[in-house]
């Protein structure tokens, strides 16, 4: 099939690379002329294992290709996703102006019939308003359809060619069977495609996120009750993620949620819920919660030491809201960096992937390590904030050899309690039982 991707974000870059990658003819489109002149070369702008490989291979191929231009791209596919950023705005609201403006100009380009996919998580009903304007503005027929996508950061490749299921929103079902047909090649193990109306796609987006950022934050806020009743969320965990009405995902205590989607789509839905006279009681405390949580570790560190971090040196492994991603957008680390500089602190940040993009808003005011273990050279205290493979082998007696007092702030749960007390260290974690 020719396929146009118009955006090469992470979502439009993922699924274009995969389309090539089933030997469909895939243009990927981005106004942006110096990343399309990287991805001519096969230089990604984004950190996900596996993806840089696979542009080059279909680049070398040819069936990948890059534009700059909006025309080429609409005049030489059949296909176009619309794979374009919906940045929060202030009232917490999804900005589809981008959307909305391309779709605008790809009408004026058109030449012959489309099929053009929102994969952009979008407000109920944005599918229904790109199909009217089609609809009065357009030369050719323009059938408009939904299909959100499900991908995650540091896997996004294996979900994008092995996902769950395929939703597809649209009453077209001759268009509903190209898109059965395009996916085919990614469900052959029996995962389902999924037929519904436009707004019911729409919401399953929003609906999907919404619900596995309950699934965290509940567990979070239970932790907070676990340290005040002596109870261990980690026990908890296993005792109720072995219950299959309930599952094992999205159950690991820590500092709160982030990244590009889960808090900007609840607040998103909680602004839809308002516009629409209906509050969602539940996301909102969701949305709340995970703020608060962003904090609750840095009110361990002020406790710990009573308050004064005037000059204390503070170690902080990971700055990415989660490993295998350079993602900082909403991290819990923005919130833990910003609140020991403002004490006074000296932030020393090690991550493996995240580090450059922690030097564009940081600039001067942290010290940068080359390694985990460089950070924590005369440190008062260590702060671990992302989950980093790399981070949960420790060898402790080199650790506390280099830090100035052996105290760990584990951010994630990733560490042994009472294996970490043992070797002579303060231990505060989530949830966790509190040092007798």
């Amino acid at each position: 099939m020719k396929i146009s991707v118009i955006g090469t974000g992470y979502v439009g870059l993922v699924q274009g690379v995969c389309f090539a990658d089933t030997g469909n003819n895939v243009i990927c489109m981005d106004i942006d002329k110096k990343k399309i002149r990287n991805l001519k070369r096969g230089s990604i702008p984004i950190y996900e294992p596996g993806l840089e490989e696979l542009v080059k291979r279909n680049i070398k191929d040819g069936r990948l290709k890059f534009t700059a231009k909006l025309k080429e791209a609409v005049e030489k596919s059949k296909i176009i996703f619309l794979c374009l950023p919906t940045p929060q705005t202030e009232d917490g609201s999804a900005d589809t102006t981008h959307v909305m403006e391309v779709s605008k100009k790809i009408a004026g380009f058109l030449n012959e019939s489309k099929i053009i996919v929102s994969k952009s998580t979008v407000p109920v009903g944005t599918v229904e308003k790109i199909q009217g304007y089609f609809r009065q503005n357009g030369k050719h027929d323009v059938c408009v359809i939904s299909n959100p996508e499900f991908l995650k950061e540091g896997t996004a490749l294996q979900d994008s060619l092995k996902p769950d299921r395929i939703i597809i929103g649209t009453g077209d079902k001759n268009a509903a069977a190209v898109l059965a047909e395009l996916y085919e090649p990614f469900v052959r193990t029996g995962n389902p495609v999924i037929v519904m109306d436009e707004k019911s796609a729409e919401m399953t987006k929003y609906a999907a996120n919404s619900f596995l950022a309950t699934k965290i934050t509940f567990m979070n806020d239970l932790a907070n009750l676990c340290e005040k009743v002596g109870a261990d969320i980690e026990s908890i965990r296993r005792g109720i993620g072995s219950d299959p009405r309930i599952g094992k995902s999205f159950l690991f205590a820590g500092i709160g949620y982030g990244g590009s989607c889960f808090p900007k789509d609840v607040k998103a839905l909680v602004k839809t819920s308002a516009v629409h006279g209906h509050k969602l009681r539940i996301l909102e405390s969701v949305d709340r919660i995970n703020e608060d949580q962003k904090k609750m570790i840095i009110l361990k560190i002020k406790n710990h030491f009573k308050g004064e971090l005037k000059g204390k040196a503070i170690a902080v492994w990971g700055v990415a809201f989660k490993p295998q991603t350079d993602d900082i957008r909403e991290a819990p680390s923005a919130v833990i960096i910003s609140s020991l500089l403002k004490e006074g602190a000296k932030v020393r940040v090690h991550d493996p992937a995240a580090m450059t993009n922690a030097k564009k808003v940081y600039g001067s005011k942290i010290k940068y390590s080359k390694s985990a273990y460089s950070a924590l050279k005369g440190a008062d205290a260590l702060v671990v904030v992302t989950e980093w493979n790399e981070f949960r082998r420790l060898d402790l007696n080199s650790i506390k050899s280099l830090m100035k007092t052996p105290v760990i702030f584990d951010g994630r749960n990733i560490y042994d309690p009472d294996e970490v007390r043992e070797a002579g260290f303060v231990y505060h974690g989530v949830g966790r039982k509190m040092q007798k």
